[in-house]
């Protein structure tokens, strides 16, 4: 199922529930090189016969720039020019390396996502962010700017592992809880074995995930307003991420169970205990042990701060999140007391 999504300067087109053998109708195969991972190619590596590709090291610690120079120069060395597209085909973080070394080489050109797991279709795949990450600052580099298409191909789930599940349903928890109670109850309800092994189940929620995030980003596509509710979670989840190498779904699993006692705190939020239940329900983590200063001195440099407070997502009741101005200093005090 083929559906157009406009955004300010160009329209994307979204495949649903659609295959990878079909990428050749929507890309010129001979003009196009696909970059993935060994983790991907080595699964699939009959899906990549006949196509072009560079494969990187899989990790978020290969989102850097010297992975970027290097594809650059593979690029280069394989007569990529301003009509070549880019296919990133695989998780968040060859999605997000990919819309950046396509923004950049020759100072612009087309590219495309095949998202293979559950957290890079419904999230890191839609909103036209690229960018790599500077030491354990993350994303700290990049740019915004849209794919000419992002098609889903769901039997890349299949070979997904537990804790993959596990990451996107983090992201799914979070849209529920900034945007989406009827999604939060249903949640509730339901369980990931029951979207594992119910193609249905998983196939609806994926679109509603992924239309949900669209259109959040069609109405503010350069984060002044709205789109910073997607950050929840994110401001102490990405402090984490680098610093004690944990997955993203599980950071950003803790920042918004901190989000929610905050929520509490300073907004009056009374449901803390079904966020921090239902974290739990999908198999991440809530409550860690961390180093404090640490965390702090990443959280002053996130980019959402803005001179002494931080742009934070909080919680006014489940389906409804809000964009707070909090001074560093009550943060601090408020992490010293988590």
């Amino acid at each position: 199922m083929k559906k157009s999504y406009k955004f300010s300067t160009t329209s994307v087109a979204y495949y649903f529930s659609d295959e990878i053998f079909r990428l050749k109708n929507i890309v010129d195969q001979k003009n196009t090189i696909i970059i993935t991972d060994e983790n991907i190619f080595g699964k699939h590596v009959k899906k990549f016969r006949q196509w072009n590709s560079i494969v990187l090291k899989p990790g978020e610690e290969f989102k850097v720039q010297s992975t970027v120079d290097s594809i650059l120069l593979q690029l280069l060395e394989m007569g990529a020019d301003r009509n070549t597209t880019l296919v990133g085909v695989g998780g968040g973080v060859v999605t997000d390396i990919t819309g950046y070394v396509a923004s950049i080489y020759m100072r612009g050109i087309n590219f495309g996502f095949v998202p293979t797991t559950l957290l890079a279709m419904i999230d890191a795949s839609i909103g036209g962010k690229n960018g790599i990450d500077i030491g354990v600052y993350k994303n700290m580099a990049g740019i915004i700017r849209q794919p000419k298409f992002i098609l889903h191909d769901l039997e890349f789930l299949k070979t997904l592992p537990k804790n993959e599940w596990e990451n996107g349903f983090a992201e799914i928890i979070k849209h529920a809880c900034i945007k989406d109670d009827t999604m939060f109850r249903e949640l509730e309800l339901n369980s990931l074995k029951i979207y594992q092994t119910n193609k249905k189940k998983i196939n609806d929620l994926i679109n509603r995930n992924t239309i949900l995030k669209t259109k959040v980003v069609q109405r503010d596509e350069f984060e002044k307003g709205e789109r910073r509710l997607l950050n929840f979670g994110h401001t102490l989840g990405h402090a984490l991420e680098n610093q004690y190498e944990l997955s993203h779904g599980q950071s950003i699993a803790i920042g918004m169970a901190f989000a929610s006692i905050v929520s509490q705190k300073i907004n009056g939020f009374k449901e803390a205990h079904r966020v921090i239940n239902l974290l739990s329900k999908y198999g991440l983590p809530t409550f860690a042990s961390f180093d404090k200063q640490k965390v702090l001195e990443v959280l002053k440099k996130d980019k959402k701060r803005e001179k002494s407070a931080i742009n934070y997502i909080l919680l006014e009741r489940i389906g409804k999140g809000v964009s707070k101005l909090i001074p560093i200093t009550e943060l601090e005090n408020i992490i010293q007391d988590f």
